[in-house]
């Protein structure tokens, strides 16, 4: 054995021992949470449509970490901050909680998981890969709305895009420098898409309820573009945060003259009333024929008893088959795939009688209904 042969044999047995302290000490430079999911479990969680039962939480700081990306759906309770932010959790102790942060070595999910048990919620958990392995998984990041402001105060080349109806949404307000391509007629208005197809896009639609936006992400990537991000909190949190723009304020509704079946449509025609709409479903269901107009996964998680359903981006191949006899109403979650369903019905049979609901719909697996104002 040579001289330096020597030597490095022997530092091996020296540095052995540090070289395993290290990592030792590196797993347990903080106490895990007890109950850990991994990807697969979790990416049945991280859905949009976001899911009613579970609520999923960036631990991360808010502006250098969860404003620039974070999973689509997730609210922000930066692990500092949890005490001034737990009004953020849900009231329900037993409602699921998933935690996140930035991969196996940040503790910061699991701290909130900690501190959350400690308030009472019996059913955290943690998502302990975090964003990093979201991303490396292929699906979109999300910005926030300070995000896209500071796009807006200072462009640098990102286009953004409304991906809900033009005449009823995007018309009556959207995020300044927004262009609109609705997603039903995303193939008839592709063109309005950048040339180049490494310019970032963000799209954005109705909220965590509306999968507008992530199926417009999904086409625009299948045409080849690879920057794609969502604004998945959307209008609803643009507006509530810097108002509604350019837009002016939509009309309050007034009653028209009631028809037999005691309908009352809102200022434009288009659209049923949220009062009536509740009279009717109460008092005369079989007044109206409702069609839903969510995707099949939507409905069959949870829908209207006696309630038909045809995807909006299904109906134009249907429209001559639609019942005439009664006034048919759509709806969906926010009001923004039933007003598109309105449009191509009234394209193809101008003449039909047909409304919308435009409110923003939670559907309970009972079939039971809240309905609240359009955000």
């Amino acid at each position: 054995m040579t001289r330096l042969t020597g030597f490095l044999f022997l530092l091996s047995f020296v540095l052995a021992p540090w070289v395993g302290d290290a990592s030792a000490a590196e797993e347990a430079a903080f106490k895990k949470y007890t109950k850990i999911i991994d990807y697969d479990a979790f990416k049945a969680y991280a859905v949009i449509p976001v899911r009613d039962d579970v609520v999923i939480v960036d631990s991360r700081p808010t502006r250098k970490k969860y404003d620039i990306g974070h999973i689509p759906g997730a609210i922000n309770i930066p692990n500092t901050f949890f005490d001034k932010k737990v009004d953020m959790l849900p009231k329900d102790k037993a409602k699921a909680l998933i935690f996140y942060c930035g991969g196996l070595k940040c503790p910061l999910s699991h701290k909130s998981a900690y501190k959350a048990e400690a308030l009472g919620y019996t059913n955290a958990m943690v998502f302990a890969e975090g964003f990093p392995k979201w991303k490396k998984s292929g699906n979109y990041a999300s910005v926030s709305e300070a995000y896209v402001k500071k796009l807006i105060d200072k462009p640098d080349g990102s286009v953004i895009i409304d991906a809900r109806p033009a005449r009823k949404k995007y018309n009556k307000g959207h995020v300044p420098t927004a262009i609109n391509i609705p997603n039903t007629f995303f193939d008839k208005q592709k063109d309005k898409l950048p040339a180049d197809k490494a310019t970032r896009l963000i799209f954005y639609c109705g909220g965590p309820k509306c999968p507008l936006s992530l199926k417009s992400a999904n086409k625009a990537k299948a045409l080849g573009y690879t920057n794609i991000m969502l604004f998945q909190a959307g209008y609803p949190a643009w507006k509530k945060a810097y108002g509604a723009g350019d837009a002016a304020a939509a009309p309050a509704e007034k009653a028209m003259p009631k028809q037999a079946v005691k309908l009352e449509v809102g200022p434009d025609g288009d659209t049923i009333t949220i009062n009536s709409f509740k009279a009717i479903l109460a008092n005369a269901p079989d007044s109206i024929h409702l069609l839903d107009v969510r995707d099949p996964g939507e409905f069959k998680a949870a829908h209207m008893p006696n309630v038909g359903n045809i995807p909006v981006e299904e109906l134009e191949e249907q429209v001559a088959s639609l019942p005439a006899d009664k006034p048919l109403v759509f709806v969906c979650a926010t009001g923004a795939r039933s007003s598109e369903a309105y449009d191509i019905v009234k394209m193809v049979k101008p003449d039909m009688e047909v409304y919308y609901l435009d409110a923003v719909v939670d559907f309970a697996k009972d079939g039971g209904i809240k309905i609240s104002p359009p955000e």
